[in-house]
């Protein structure tokens, strides 16, 4: 049994004492720990060694103490198995040398054996749990199959995905075919996760919101749904799409544990959309980590009591900086620990 089992608490809608508390990106680059250790290997060596993964996974949790930990990883770890080749460019970001572009490029991407391909994923999930010794649980995780997309046929990180979004509107069947042999081995992937120990999984469109409500249906939520459908009686599920607010609505009803929101949309109005009955997580803006500490305190006190104790799990709106002082990331930290709801 989990000790601290608030955060699988709060995905099911339970009554708590307080909201739990995580940050996504949590495990990284704002740490000195962190640093250290990228100093001495590149980034795809940290993600497939199990046992510098599972260190950099509960370093943050040794300072900070948060309610769950996420296995450091990469969503990009998916195409690298499905034989597209993918770097990680210092001071530059993804690159992906031969991007997927034709018929003939998807026709090559293949869907793996997840257990041989990833396991090395598996076998760092195995050291983490060893580690966390049963105190709060683990999430895994997977990029959306959009977000993914966005990469392999952008070739890198792009401020309007304008490739990515011109091959699904010129070439929609092609697209839709490497959409689809994605979803397959995400949900592949995420199930061996399960099985080797993760407690729950999270889904992140960080480009949905480069797309139209209708756009965003036809090319990234039913491959979500697909994945929440084939994952949901195994582990919770927490939706987040970025800039993704006008699809609450359909999230809300998709059979996801939880759906993440992001700081341009408001407690109320998420609350609204989503028909106040799902449980929420996010949505501090990552950039106001840079207000004083005592200022944070009071902003994350505002933030819960606006979304509600219960069915709520506080995070930020996206992946904390790397500049991010180590004082502003413990504010956000204790001032949910200490949180009291007003009587």
């Amino acid at each position: 049994m989990i000790k601290n089992d608030l955060f699988l608490r709060a995905l099911k809608g339970e009554t708590v004492e307080r909201p739990p508390v995580w940050m996504m990106r949590q495990a990284g680059r704002y740490l000195p720990e962190f640093q250290e250790i990228k100093k001495k290997y590149d980034f795809f060596t940290r993600c497939q060694t199990p046992e510098l993964a599972s260190e950099i996974t509960v370093q943050p949790i040794r300072r900070y103490g948060m309610d769950a930990a996420i296995l450091f990883s990469d969503i990009l770890v998916i195409p690298q198995a499905m034989n597209i080749d993918v770097e990680m460019k210092p001071n530059f970001g993804p690159y992906l040398p031969n991007p997927v572009r034709t018929q003939k490029d998807v026709d090559n991407v293949i869907v793996p054996d997840v257990n041989v391909a990833l396991d090395y994923v598996y076998q760092a999930i195995k050291a983490t749990k060893e580690k966390l010794n049963d105190e709060i649980p683990l999430i895994g995780f997977a990029g959306s199959p959009w977000t993914i997309l966005c990469y392999c046929v952008q070739g890198q990180g792009s401020k309007n995905f304008d490739k990515a979004k011109e091959f699904c509107f010129t070439n929609p069947i092609a697209a839709h075919q490497l959409l689809q042999k994605i979803t397959d081995t995400t949900i592949a992937y995420l199930k061996a996760k399960v099985a080797a120990g993760v407690n729950a999984v999270q889904v992140f469109d960080s480009w949905g919101g480069m797309l139209s409500p209708v756009d965003y249906q036809e090319f990234s939520w039913q491959y979500i749904q697909q994945i929440i459908d084939a994952l949901k009686e195994h582990a919770p599920v927490i939706a987040f799409g970025k800039g993704c607010w006008f699809a609450l609505d359909t999230m809300a009803k998709s059979g996801a544990a939880a759906l993440g929101v992001d700081w341009t949309c408001s407690a109320r109005n998420a609350r609204y959309l989503t028909g106040g009955n799902i449980t929420l997580q996010g949505n501090f803006d990552p950039t106001r980590l840079f207000s004083p500490p005592a200022e944070i305190k009071k902003m994350v006190t505002k933030m819960i009591n606006e979304f509600g104790k219960d069915k709520y799990i506080v995070n930020l709106g996206h992946g904390i900086l790397p500049n991010i002082g180590l004082d502003n990331a413990k504010a956000f930290i204790d001032a949910v620990k200490e949180y009291k709801a007003p009587s």
